[in-house]
């Protein structure tokens, strides 16, 4: 006579796939946390992202997608496995087998598949977030920069998810032991949860719901900010998007109950369309999280298109091949010097120009913050003498660009970049100081502002007022700007590497800044005693990396040293060696968002053929033959595939439009509809690797259900039951 551990045992074996269903989900589900986490916290990366920026929002705000669809998804297999083990403990129970007894053999099976699954996922987090890196640093790009460290700390959020799996595990356990009824017990596996009736308004009015949450929840921020000067939490500006999600559900629920077909198409592919409807609640569920994840892994992915194409473009823009600044009391590189270096690489130079340039202080509105329970409020109040800004004469400035202007006297114009925008950039200074001589020149600003990436954030006054201001100024308010082009650029990168090293030698320790470092700032703020902040000592104590001349080929020296050369052919050749951890993070978020899509969807896709098998089998007997049963499965399984997966594609690029139409002041630039042409070039892979998945899934599942492809015969695999 056979033990109840001995029946278990032969259950466990005859019905080895849910068993490894539940188990490859949680383990699956604990790994891309896991990787993901120690990614997001992994010293690397930490170092290159400020503290408070948009891109360590960014990061959290995807990983609490992903942390919400692997919990939903984890969920959801594991109701689906408790409800195939109901047949068999409903069998157990009539047969005479008590529920404690269910229970502490079902607890050993549990902890078992609970506590392996999910310490095996995060032990080997670790390992895939570092194939992953290593990957890339082979394929892409290797620096010293690159080397990838962990975070021991951060393992607390994936043990906390592990938790999270292992208890919600045992609860279900708990619910289910606690039926009763032994006949529903045995009928739950047969239990469906359709959803009741949809209106078709449900369809448009949640494509309106969506597109006023998407509008509702990117503007809400800046109309704090802006008209009621109220720095909100980012969990009250969270709330606003919700009207977005519950369009977003009515869509999907819309699409599973009603379809969009009408009038006579509406009954097409009625059978499979029936069927979803019978498991109507978990299909949305399953689709809801998909559209989400796909949403995050393209916001994610669209990063490095966008910022290559963007500043590619701006490269090719510059007026000139190579430009830097220095200031007049460094024992700079002189020109005779730089011919001579540039001979010794064979590269000619052409077009050498030196102008002088001016700091100045300038005035503007300060605004002072004040915390609040609810956010921070702030007062705007104005000041004379506000911060600094850097002058060219109108001649100097036509010399450096070949451009003729003629700046009127009292006027000063303001240099954008090439696409007209100005960034933080004030453009309504009034008030110009010489904060050597005290001397104060007013002005007023061009309505029509400069164009020019080169000379970005400087500022052009008549010759007679530069003149007039600039008296008296020391050598350290003074700086010189070199612009100068070569014969055959794509040739000049050694030069380019020796010039720039040979600038960061000649750089004393006075000017080792950050571009965030104000003089004027740094002026008013002495008398009070207080440090000020950018200066390169207190950098670290505000979430900044120092500047460090040992450490000039470093992300953070080359986009945040103060006196930074720009030179065409350098910057071009080094960008993804500069931004490399920039895009590899995104890259591997992208990576982990894509891969829970497959996962999911696959999972889903293989639940069709575990519970539907009845019913393909009464259409074989009723006389439907191979192609009928083929093109239902097809309709199932392209709807889990398809539509959460266009929908996230469709949602986010209209955000990104949306972001860009209102980044630009109600227009779009040029580097930012070429970025978004590349990303248009990335959906059409990464959509071509989805089809091939699911004509993978799509075999799959025929081999489940006895149905033969359309080209070729499958393997068929028996239904076990």
């Amino acid at each position: 006579m056979k033990t109840l551990s001995q029946i278990f045992g032969e259950l466990r074996q005859k019905n080895i796939r849910h068993y490894a269903l539940l188990a490859g989900c949680c383990f699956f589900s604990v790994l891309l946390i896991t990787a993901y986490v120690l990614m997001m916290r992994s010293p690397t990366v930490l170092n290159v992202l400020p503290e408070g920026g948009d891109s360590r929002k960014q990061v959290m705000m995807i990983f609490v997608l992903a942390v919400v669809g692997c919990g939903v998804f984890t969920t959801y297999a594991s109701g689906l496995f408790f409800r195939y083990k109901s047949y068999e403990t409903g069998i157990l129970m009539a047969l005479g087998a008590s529920k404690k007894q269910i229970k502490a053999q079902m607890t050993k099976e549990l902890s078992l598949i609970a506590l392996g699954s999910c310490a095996l996922g995060a032990i080997t987090g670790a390992p895939l977030a570092w194939a992953i890196w290593k990957l890339f640093r082979l394929a892409v790009v290797d620096t010293q920069e690159m080397m990838l460290t962990f975070d021991l700390q951060a393992y607390g959020l994936a043990f906390a998810f592990s938790a999270f799996v292992i208890v919600m595990l045992f609860l279900m356990l708990s619910r289910y032991i606690r039926r009763t009824n032994i006949i529903d017990v045995v009928y739950e596996a047969r239990k469906s949860e359709p959803i009741m009736d949809v209106p078709r308004w449900y369809g448009p009015t949640g494509i309106i719901l969506l597109i006023c949450g998407a509008l509702l929840g990117y503007l809400t921020p800046a109309f704090c900010v802006q008209i009621l000067q109220w720095y909100p939490p980012d969990v009250l500006t969270s709330i606003t998007y919700l009207p977005a999600f519950a369009g977003l559900y009515m869509i999907l629920l819309h699409t599973v109950v009603n379809g969009w077909r009408h009038g006579k198409n509406r009954y097409k592919n009625i059978i499979g369309t029936s069927m979803m409807k019978f498991h109507g609640r978990q299909t949305v569920r399953n689709m809801l999280v998909i559209t989400m994840l796909v949403a995050g892994a393209y916001f994610a992915a669209f990063y490095a298109p966008m910022l290559g194409s963007g500043t590619m473009m701006s490269y090719n823009a510059r007026t000139a091949d190579f430009a830097f600044h220095y200031r007049s009391d460094q024992e700079m590189l002189t020109e005779s010097e730089i011919r001579q270096m540039a001979q010794e690489e064979d590269v000619n130079i052409t077009n050498y120009i030196t102008q002088p340039v001016a700091v100045l202080g300038v005035d503007g509105t300060e605004q002072i913050e004040t915390e609040e329970n609810f956010g921070t409020t702030y007062t705007k109040e104005y000041r004379e003498l506000l911060h600094s800004d850097s002058f060219l004469s109108e001649s100097a400035y036509n010399r450096l660009t070949g451009e003729t202007i003629d700046v009127k006297p009292g006027m000063v114009m303001a240099v954008l970049d090439d696409e007209g925008s100005g960034g933080m950039m004030a453009v309504d200074v009034t008030c110009i100081t010489n904060v050597i001589t005290g001397k104060i020149l007013h002005v007023t600003p061009h309505e029509q502002p400069l164009r020019n990436s080169l000379l970005f954030s400087r500022r052009v006054l008549d010759d007679g007022d530069y003149d007039t201001i600039t008296q008296g100024l020391s050598d350290e308010w003074l700086e010189h700007q070199i612009f100068f082009d070569v014969e055959n650029n794509a040739e000049s990168y050694h030069f380019a590497k020796r010039l720039f090293y040979a600038i960061v030698d000649r750089s004393g320790p006075e000017v080792e800044l950050s571009d965030a470092w104000d003089p004027v700032q740094k002026m008013l703020i002495e008398p009070t005693g207080e440090p000020y902040w950018a200066d390169n000592k207190n950098l670290e104590a505000h979430g900044f990396e120092t500047i460090d001349y040992n450490l000039r080929d470093s992300s953070n020296f080359r986009m945040s040293w103060k006196y930074m050369p720009q030179f065409r052919v350098l910057d071009k050749a080094d960008f993804v060696k500069t931004t490399a951890v920039f895009l590899m993070l995104f890259i591997f978020i992208a990576i982990v968002c894509f891969s829970a899509v497959i996962v999911i969807a696959y999972t889903r896709s293989l639940t069709i053929g575990l519970t539907n098998w009845q019913v393909y089998d009464d259409l074989r007997h009723l006389g439907a033959n191979n192609h009928y049963l083929l093109k239902t499965i097809k309709a199932q399984i392209s709807k889990v595939f398809f539509t959460p997966i266009a929908t996230g594609t469709a949602i986010i690029c209209a955000f990104y439009m949306m972001i860009m139409f209102f980044n630009d002041g109600g227009s779009f630039s040029r580097s930012e509809l070429a970025g978004f042409v590349n990303c248009l070039f990335l959906i059409a892979a990464v959509s071509f690797l989805v089809y091939c998945i699911y004509r993978f899934t799509l075999h799959k599942v025929c081999g489940m259900l006895k149905v033969q492809t359309s080209r070729h015969p499958i393997k068929q695999e028996t239904k076990e039951h």
